[in-house]
């Protein structure tokens, strides 16, 4: 089963690419208040059911995946 795992910096960390990336939408003549970048990671996981692969995936995003301290992570079932 495919798992996307969302990782994003937690709120009231500062996002400097996040800055950067606004910056420039703001010189394409975009109007945006604010942009915050993360990443996105999706896996395959063997697993019996849909539970069992998103408990699976939060296991991954805490050991590995994602900073506990400066990052906060989802996780969600894909379509196959």
């Amino acid at each position: 089963m495919w798992v996307k795992i969302s990782v994003q910096l937690k709120s009231g960390i500062l996002d400097p690419q996040g800055k950067a990336v606004a910056g420039a939408l703001a010189e394409l003549g975009f109007d945006v208040d604010a942009v915050r970048v993360g990443k996105e990671i999706i896996v395959d996981i063997p697993a019996e059911n849909g539970e069992a692969a998103l408990e699976q995936g939060r296991r991954m995003a805490a050991k590995l995946l994602a900073n506990p301290v400066t990052e906060d992570y989802h996780c969600q079932l894909m379509e196959a």
